[in-house]
């Protein structure tokens, strides 16, 4: 299937359609093309071979799975290492009007596209499943593009979609995962941090100023990883840090002073709201 599909490569650099062209090459002494930019978008999905891809002079070593987005006006060249490998991939271009007209079906469709716009990240990794079922859409789109089949530019279409709907979401939920995972890690440093301070002063503008967070930011991670806000948390360790302590030994008085309560009122009324008892009736239940 796939020599079948595979195009010569020429070294032409502009559209002759108005829509979309879509090719796969595979050379050896590939034939570079020196430092280009174009009127439209390219996506290329790398396959095998050793290249380093050039975006606005910065060089990217290619690994296969590695799928690059270049949008208008963006000066790349691929360079290749070893010209004796065999070098393989595809190259999907897109007209800019192609695109708007996708995305007022589906905003959906430019995600990832108008991602590599706004923030010029345009080299994503893919995992070999994730590559393989990318794969697979475009020889899929290929074989369509080169048949003469009933309903084929409804097909085309929606395996067009497919495709940049399948790019976006992957690289979404990637990233999702990845926030995740930092977010998890920075929640449980802070909150390592309060329980390590209990006996001092803390508030939502002090553990901001430690991490150099936002107070916002600080209340969305607390509210996402505990279900409480700061100060909740806070006094809900501070109880805690206080139970533990008069099951110790401590008495009622050297407790709360001890774990940042500044007066007894206020540790009497916390105690019992948490706990459905005062702190000298909790003392006598958990003695015997």
């Amino acid at each position: 299937m796939a020599k079948r599909q595979t195009s010569q490569f020429n070294t032409r650099q502009y559209m002759l359609s108005e829509d979309y062209e879509v090719f796969y090459y595979s050379d050896t002494h590939f034939r570079s093309v020196g430092s280009h930019s174009h009127g439209y978008y390219e996506l290329y999905f790398f396959e095998a071979g050793a290249v380093t891809m050039e975006i606005d002079g910065r060089g990217y070593p290619l690994k296969t799975g590695d799928v690059i987005l270049i949008p208008p006006g963006v000066s790349h060249r691929a360079l290749l290492t070893d010209p004796e490998k065999p070098y393989r991939r595809f190259v999907f271009w897109q007209s800019q009007p192609f695109l708007e007209a996708l995305e007022a079906r589906s905003p959906d469709c430019g995600y990832l596209l108008r991602r590599a716009e706004s923030r010029g990240r345009y080299v994503y990794r893919f995992d070999p499943v994730a590559f393989n079922a990318i794969r697979t859409r475009l020889f899929t789109l290929l074989d369509e593009i080169h048949a003469d089949r009933f309903g084929k530019a409804t097909a085309i279409d929606l395996i067009i979609t497919d495709l940049l709907l399948f790019l976006g979401r992957t690289v979404y939920e990637q990233e999702q995962r990845r926030n995740r995972k930092e977010q998890l890690s920075r929640y449980e440093a802070i909150t390592q941090y309060v329980d390590q301070h209990l006996d001092e002063p803390l508030s939502l503008d002090a553990l901001a100023r430690q991490f150099y967070l936002s107070k916002y930011y600080l209340v969305h991670l607390f509210r996402e990883n505990a279900g409480l806000s700061v100060h909740q948390y806070i006094l809900k360790r501070r109880l805690a840090a206080c139970c533990d302590a008069m099951q110790g030994g401590a008495a009622v008085g050297e407790a709360y002073r001890q774990w940042g309560f500044g007066d007894y009122s206020a540790f009497y009324r916390a105690f019992r709201k948490e706990y459905g008892m005062s702190p000298s009736a909790y003392l006598e239940l958990h003695s015997l």
